[in-house]
């Protein structure tokens, strides 16, 4: 079995490896930095999911390399593993929603988003983090599939190569709306790039729910084995609206015994951005849904599917 990077595994008694639950700091923007994750901490979380973003750990502060230093002893004293993500809505542009993205049509816009991932795969060296996320961005308008697809593509050479150097993997996320979409898209981008080893998937289950033809469970499996960072929050079908769970249609035992049986260890990140004004209280509440969900899916009556049949899948 595998460290905490993302890769999988099974335990020692070839058991499935049960999820890891974290919240995404982007739900707790209304907290300072250390009290969000002393909250996770004492509410029982394994981990956080760190956006980078000018509330919380800035990527474009100067004394960013002491931050981070402080933050790793923080996360280290309060026992909580992290997996860094890079969705901030305007750190980069004050005026556009998650811009420059890497398909911006300037050259030099993309190199400051290029810049800004780059910079986040060093702050989860330092943080020993699971994984840096990432996503592609809206294709602009008036530009070619192909043209766009090559952007990306050219764009995210040098943030691998720097993943790859430091030993921390790069999960793009499928995204509504982007460019790269969905789990097929993410097989596109993989085969135009030559299957690096250090690309990999963030899969947000409320996306699957969202968009994908297949059910968030076989979602979850036929992800596995590029799997590096889950995001989780509750969605229904063709509306990419990120709700608290039990307010959308996701059957989530399915989705908690899918992951297990994969072997995942990386975190399983609560993802609800919109709801920072009341963040403590939806922590609280999204982990004892999560805990039962898991519960029932460990001891429900499927749960013999996931048991393995001899040897390791």
């Amino acid at each position: 079995m595998s460290g905490g990077d993302g890769t999988l595994g099974r335990g020692t008694t070839g058991a499935p490896v049960r999820p890891r639950f974290g919240y995404g700091t982007n739900g707790l923007t209304d907290l300072r930095l250390d009290d969000a994750l002393g909250l996770l901490a004492d509410l029982g979380y394994s981990g956080v999911g760190l956006t980078l973003d000018h509330m919380h750990l800035d990527p474009l502060a100067p004394d960013l390399a002491a931050r981070t230093r402080r933050v790793a002893r923080r996360l280290n004293r309060l026992g909580l593993t992290v997996t860094v993500e890079t969705g901030a809505r305007y750190v980069l542009d004050p005026r556009r929603k998650h811009g420059p993205s890497l398909l911006d049509p300037a050259p030099q816009r993309r190199a400051d988003r290029v810049r800004l991932l780059i910079r986040a795969v060093q702050v989860a060296a330092d943080l020993n983090a699971h994984a840096v996320h990432c996503f592609s961005g809206i294709t602009p308008d008036g530009t070619d599939d192909a043209i766009a697809w090559r952007r990306l593509a050219d764009a995210l050479t040098p943030v691998l190569a720097a993943a790859s150097g430091a030993g921390v993997p790069l999960a793009i996320e499928p995204e509504p709306g982007h460019l790269l979409a969905t789990l097929a898209d993410f097989h596109h981008l993989r085969h135009l790039l030559g299957d690096p080893a250090a690309l990999g998937l963030t899969l947000d289950i409320g996306h699957c729910q969202c968009l994908e033809p297949e059910s968030p469970a076989d979602c979850v499996r036929a992800a596995a084995p590029w799997l590096r960072h889950v995001q989780i929050e509750d969605m229904r079908r063709g509306v990419h609206e990120h709700l608290p769970f039990g307010d959308g249609e996701i059957d989530f035992p399915p989705v908690l015994r899918a992951l297990a049986a994969t072997g995942y260890q990386g975190l399983t990140v609560v993802e609800l951005p919109r709801h920072s004004h009341a963040g403590p209280e939806l922590a609280s509440r999204s982990l004892e849904f999560l805990r039962r969900a898991d519960q029932l899916a460990a001891t429900g009556p499927a749960a013999q599917e996931a048991a393995p049949q001899g040897g390791t899948s």
